[in-house]
């Protein structure tokens, strides 16, 4: 999050006259304390990672299964919004505002991921060429990653939840939110079910209890495919733990 704020400030700071030094330091102090913060840095990271794919066999993304990586990947627009914010304060703003036009893909709320204009930078001098192009870019960016996540083909969300109500609820509403994102589900993991060998009556009535949340998740979350993985006596550290962990892993049904 340091690296990327710093590439902001840097970025900004070429632009941004005396009087305006002020609220860009105290925007981006907010920004570093702002909630999502972090998960946007890293999220950019990744988006450069996805632009660089011929090099890995697999990108591994692990996220909470809340839906905000959904929320995540409108950063372009919001961005857009805060660079606006700024720029309102500079009295150059016939020409800066024409940065805008190239930054904001419309203020359609029925579509607020959409693309931004595919259009050179016309009509901007050199000045506001220089802002506009890294930002365009990185629009850019995240749009290619957005359309990659949405590629069934390379890319599926599988969602790991144990069998207790909080996180029933909340893969339940992000599954929902990224069908609507078109992004593709492959499939659960229910992870720490207790195992057949575990006796005693705490755990009978533990296993009732697992036995009705399951039966939820059956409802729910019916649809998508899945494996159920047993909850271990012990931590799983070094190669053979991994190794026999592995083995338990099947096609599921």
């Amino acid at each position: 999050m340091d690296a990327h704020l710093e590439r902001v400030r840097a970025q900004m700071a070429r632009f941004a006259g005396a009087d305006q030094r002020p609220e860009l330091e105290r925007q981006l102090r907010l920004s570093r304390q702002s909630p999502g913060a972090q998960e946007a840095a890293l999220l950019e990271r990744i988006t450069t990672i996805i632009d660089q794919q011929d090099r890995f066999d697999l990108i591994v993304f692990d996220t909470a299964p809340t839906g905000h990586t959904l929320r995540l990947l409108s950063l372009p627009e919001l961005m857009a919004a805060w660079s606006e914010g700024l720029l309102k304060q500079n009295r150059r703003t016939e020409q800066l505002g024409k940065v805008l036009g190239h930054l904001t893909p419309g203020r359609d709320l029925e579509s607020p991921l959409g693309e931004p204009e595919d259009r050179e930078l016309e009509g901007l001098d050199q000045r506001a060429r220089a802002l506009a192009a890294p930002l365009l870019e990185r629009q850019r960016r995240f749009h290619r990653a957005r359309r990659r996540l949405q590629d069934t083909d390379h890319t599926g969300f599988v969602f790991v939840l144990t069998p207790e109500r909080l996180p029933i609820l909340e893969t339940e509403r992000a599954v929902a939110s990224l069908g609507e994102a078109r992004i593709p589900v492959a499939g659960m993991i229910i992870n720490r079910v207790l195992p057949d060998e575990a006796e005693g009556a705490f755990f009978r009535a533990r296993r009732e209890r697992e036995q009705r949340l399951m039966a939820d998740i059956d409802q729910r979350l019916g649809a998508l495919p899945r494996l159920t993985l047993p909850l271990l006596a012990d931590d799983i550290q070094g190669r053979d733990a991994l190794e026999a962990f592995a083995g338990r892993f099947s096609q599921p049904r």
